[in-house]
Parts: structure tokens; sequence; C-alpha cells
């Protein structure tokens, strides 16, 4: 668990000078908390987003006491990739919730490697349902059981850690190895019928002149 220092807002107009003192706007809500604008560290932000992500609970400390949130989702500059606006969902340490969280691919798949196809990842994520406490930061999946071009794995074929449910349909297929596609090659341009046809053309021309 991480803790992360707000600052309460009073606006939500322009953030400028906001992000020119190094902070960042945000905003938590939900299990009964009204939306409120907060203020944090841009630094300390990423520093717990980095390790976080979406499904480790944060802390919020704030004016008014701790609040009990997860971080629900982060807007970024388009260029640089840095962090103008997060939202904080407010959780109740005692509930499950559903959170997406991420998929973790592990070993080498022998289909891949012996040249049989090409390694496919089907999905990234998936969602899953725990205490807030008991949220994996991510899933691993061992892509080395992918010996041939029938071997598949499934969600069904994921194990998740105590106290965690996979919500995501078991069938939904999360990775195999799929076959190399032949290249068609060309028929050869035969150049002897492109002259001859031209210079038959050419001659056709002269007798009409």
């Amino acid at each position: 668990m991480f803790t992360l220092a707000a600052k309460k807002r009073d606006s939500v107009g322009d953030n400028t000078a906001l992000r020119d003192k190094g902070m960042m706007p945000a905003v938590f809500y939900g299990s009964g908390k009204e939306t409120t604008p907060i203020a944090v560290s841009l630094v300390e932000f990423e520093k717990v987003w980095r390790k976080a992500g979406e499904s480790t609970p944060v802390i919020l400390s704030t004016d008014n006491g701790e609040v009990s949130t997860l971080i629900h989702e982060v807007q970024f500059q388009p260029i640089k990739g840095t962090p103008l606006h997060a939202d904080f969902l407010v959780v109740d340490m005692n509930k499950d919730v559903e959170v997406s969280v991420p998929l973790e691919f592990t070993g080498e798949a022998p289909a891949a490697k012996s040249g049989l196809g090409t390694l496919t990842k089907v999905l990234h994520e998936v969602t899953v349902r725990a205490l807030p406490n008991d949220l994996p930061h991510s899933i691993m999946v061992d892509i080395s059981v992918l010996e041939t071009l029938e071997n598949q794995i499934h969600v069904s074929d994921l194990v998740a850690p105590k106290g965690v449910t996979i919500v995501t349909e078991g069938h939904e297929v999360v990775a195999l190895v799929a076959a190399q596609k032949e290249e068609t090659e060309s028929a050869p341009v035969d150049l002897s019928t492109i002259e001859v046809e031209q210079k038959g053309k050419k001659e056709e021309e002269n007798t009409e002149a």
C-alpha cells in the first residue's frame, strides 16, 4: 500500500499555475464520497503510479483525514507522456472490487523459437475481483507450454493468487503461436513477350500510315 499527500483544490479551472509549481490536478470520488478536486506532487505521483498501477491501494492523505483509493484513470501529455490528471476511485477496504490487472508473460514459447510460427498475445489484461489489499499487481502467464501450433493458453489456465477471482470468461484465449504465412511469389514477367507485342503494334501503326 502507498501513501500520497493531497491538497484540496478550490476550483477545477485552468491548472497551468498549479503544474508550474510541480503539482498535478486530480480528483477522488466513489464509495459515498462526493467528488473532490485535489492536487498531488507530480514527482511523487509518478513514483506511486509506476509501482501501484491500477490495482494496488493508494492512501490519499488529506487535511480531512486519509482516504483509501485505487488509481482509476490517468491522462497523459501526448508527446512527452507526462501525467496531466488522475482520477482516484475511493474504495471500502472491506468490500470486493473489480479491476483490470495486466498479464505478465514469462518463459519462451518452443513453437515460436523453432520457427513454426509467431507468438500472439491476444489478451494483455484480465478483470479480477478481490478485496483491495488482495489485488495482485499482475498475473503471470507461462508461455513455455506453447510447444505446438495447436496449443493455446486460455483464461481458465491462469492461476490467481489466494483470495482473487478472475472475472474474465475462462474460454477466452490469452496467447497462442500463429502459423507463419507463406509469401506468395508473383509469376515472373516475360519481357520478350512485351517486346514482341510492342514491336508488332509499332509495325501495325507504320502499315496504316
